[in-house]
């Protein structure tokens, strides 16, 4: 995709949650007195990744694997290995294996978009099966670990996991599953807040990102509507 044509691709909407988003959550960094410009760092990037996942745009993906890196040794320093062994672990392989199936299987209708799937019913429990199977797996071993709100994470784990591996099978629902990995976030930062009060702007950043996963929801599902349309005329 060229340059001014990928610019081009982004509704009025998109731009001003873009926008929206990159301007919340550098407020939020300066006004919380965080001088952790890893976490602002990660926050940009991965509000710029929504934002393209939810057009169904590969690059995305490319800035996911980015993001978890970062977020990964950010949550090392905050001693939630389950956060960073995720990343590392689980996100950065799945986001790889998903930028292979988004690249072979583009829309044939718009390019720089993704076909989205129509999953069949028993594909979900076999996914939900997974992501719990990898949910106990991790339990056992952050809970070794010494992890911090041992619960919360390991329930980050399940919701991740889902996440992923529906993002990996082109499922609109993968945008669904995030919000609610999005709320788990929220809650896991925020318990952090009595130690580390800047860490607020670690809230903030991932009441942005639900705003993201929530557009990624409806977006795709129009996404699958039109390229079904598409495939009837």
């Amino acid at each position: 995709m060229k340059f001014k044509t990928f610019f081009k691709s982004f509704s009025a909407v998109e731009w001003i949650i873009w926008g929206g988003s990159v301007i919340a959550i550098t407020l939020a960094f300066l006004l919380c007195g965080n001088t952790d410009y890893l976490q602002l760092a990660a926050s940009l990037v991965g509000a710029c990744a929504l934002i393209l996942l939810a057009k169904g745009n590969v690059i995305g993906q490319f800035l996911c694997v980015a993001f978890a890196v970062f977020y990964a040794v950010i949550s090392y320093f905050n001693a939630y290995y389950g956060e960073m062994i995720i990343c590392l672990g689980m996100n950065v392989p799945i986001a790889l294996a998903a930028i292979v199936a988004w690249l072979r299987h583009p829309s044939a209708q718009r390019e720089g978009e993704v076909a989205v799937n129509r999953l069949k019913l028993r594909e979900y429990p076999l996914l939900l099966l997974a992501a719990l199977a990898v949910c106990v797996l991790f339990f056992f071993l952050l809970r070794a670990l010494g992890t911090e709100n041992l619960w919360w994470s390991t329930v980050s784990v399940f919701t991740s996991g889902f996440a992923m591996l529906l993002s990996v099978r082109r499922s609109p629902l993968y945008a669904f599953a995030y919000c609610l990995n999005d709320l788990v976030l929220i809650v896991l930062w925020a318990l952090t807040l009595g130690k580390a009060p800047e860490n607020s702007a670690m809230v903030v950043c991932f009441c942005v990102f639900l705003i993201n996963d929530a557009y990624g929801l409806v977006n795709w599902l129009c996404m699958r509507r039109r390229q079904e349309k598409g495939k009837t005329e």
